[in-house]
């Protein structure tokens, strides 16, 4: 993927945008010259991260209660090697 090329002045001006809103990378440039590069790290919409997280939990809940696991008594065991720490 070709990084879009935009000044220094415009990213600092339009930071919340890119910072939000970007979904490609960004070459920062200062006077026609690259000085840095800005790789987002999630993409615009995080509603797929959000679905897969849901489906993720509904398995582990479903894993745990075909063990019959209570997730009380996993918690507590993580609570308590917690404080062992």
């Amino acid at each position: 993927m070709v990084a879009l090329k935009i000044g220094i002045r415009e990213f600092r001006s339009q930071l919340p945008h890119y910072l939000l809103e970007a979904g490609q990378p960004l070459a920062i440039t200062r006077h026609g010259e690259t000085i840095g590069y800005y790789i987002p790290s999630r993409d615009k919409e995080p509603a797929a991260d959000i679905a897969s997280l849901k489906a993720a939990a509904a398995k582990l809940d479903a894993m745990l209660k075909a063990a019959q696991i209570d997730t009380e008594e996993v918690v507590a065991e993580f609570k308590a090697k917690r404080r062992k720490k």
